[in-house]
């Protein structure tokens, strides 16, 4: 079998059909491919399937008894399928079947393919206001949190293509409905591509959003960093640099009322406690089981750490010195100094103090393409 189109439904007896026709019109007849439906619905969908089968003898699908989950749905169809190569796609028609043979032809180079709403060319049109406001939250939460998808536009996409190789052997345990993000950070593949689409608005049917499936996707988010030691160190770093603060205003505190220790001097010595206290923590925690050295070398490790953390204080102190320039506010200077240089802090330490391989997996090779879709 060449191709498996995986399409999971609740409840889209009325679209199916179309789907199934749409699919047919547009794939080769030489293709060797099926449409596998995995079906939760508890209308009147799998006697519209039944039908399905006796009029296309590529389409089959499983009817599981209770509604387990879109990305549960996913896996058992992954599991499933006989294909070389696998499209998920919705059965609601907003992911629009003309692509799949542009999808199949760039899975010949490509190990993953991600039809995309946004990069040029590409559209959320489909959507909302409060949807797309909620795609948006989504996609920066997942590529905020996990280094492996930073580089792709739409990690969240419903809508994709996997050669067969990316997952096989591969445990997937998915929360929710994003899918897609379980197999970019734990398939076995190096190349990705994307391709422009233009999401369309839904004609039937309603949509299956709801809060329960925000809150999975928060626990799918976090379940994905746990299991990635990159990700889970940088976490690890923010959650001690916070304790650090704690520990610096505590110490300043300590020095100026126990100690009778004033001004800058007090504030130095607050802040080089507040030091020690997160490379320690760092070296046992975050980077635990890096470059164990001895005395020496860990008073050099130190030192690599103290001097980086001081170009972050440089560097949280000079944005804040161009915000109050331009006459902004130097709250909002404050906050995004502090970002930054608590990424400037975590790379650099990441790199020079403990040299960390982060090569578990290859680096990903992300590419696009920005032509127009046509619908």
């Amino acid at each position: 079998m060449d191709l498996t189109i995986v399409v999971p439904t609740y409840n889209e007896r009325s679209n199916i059909t179309t789907l199934v026709r749409e699919i047919q019109s547009i794939v080769e007849p030489k293709l060797k491919y099926e449409i596998l439906f995995i079906d939760d619905s508890t209308d009147g969908t799998p006697q519209v399937l039944d039908r399905l089968i006796q009029q296309f003898s590529q389409v089959r699908y499983i009817h599981r008894e209770n509604k387990r989950g879109l990305a549960s749905a996913v896996v058992e169809g992954f599991q499933a399928s006989t294909g070389t190569y696998i499209i998920v796609m919705d059965a609601d028609l907003q992911h629009p079947p003309r692509l799949i043979p542009l999808i199949l032809e760039r899975l010949r180079t490509a190990e993953v393919v991600i039809p995309s709403r946004f990069i040029n060319g590409g559209s959320d049109g489909g959507l909302n206001v409060m949807r797309k406001f909620v795609s948006w939250t989504a996609r920066m939460i997942g590529r905020l949190s996990i280094k492996r998808l930073r580089n792709i536009s739409d990690c969240t996409s419903g809508y994709f293509g996997l050669h067969r190789k990316v997952i096989e052997d591969v445990k997937l345990e998915p929360i929710g409905w994003k899918i897609l993000m379980e197999v970019l950070v734990k398939g076995k593949h190096r190349t990705v591509h994307e391709l422009p689409y233009m999401f369309a608005a839904r004609s039937m049917g309603k949509s299956k959003m709801s809060l329960m499936e925000q809150w999975n996707y928060l626990l799918h988010v976090a379940r994905l960093v746990r299991c990635n030691h990159d990700d889970l160190r940088f976490f690890l770093f923010c959650i001690i640099g916070f304790a650090g603060m704690l520990v610096n205003m505590l110490g300043l505190t300590t020095l100026i009322n126990l100690f009778r220790v004033e001004g800058v001097a007090a504030s130095v010595g607050a802040s080089a406690f507040a030091m020690i206290h997160n490379y320690v923590l760092n070296d046992r925690i975050t980077w635990k089981g890096y470059q164990k050295t001895k005395i020496w070398g860990r008073a050099l490790q130190l030192s690599r750490f103290m001097s980086i953390c001081s170009i972050g204080i440089l560097i949280t102190a000079l944005i804040v010195q161009a915000f109050l320039s331009l006459g902004w506010s130097i709250y909002i200077g404050q906050f995004i100094g502090i970002v930054t240089a608590t990424f400037w802090n975590f790379s650099a330490n990441n790199q020079w103090t403990w040299s960390v391989d982060s090569g578990l997996k290859p680096k990903l090779i992300v590419t696009q393409e920005y032509s127009r879709e046509t619908h």
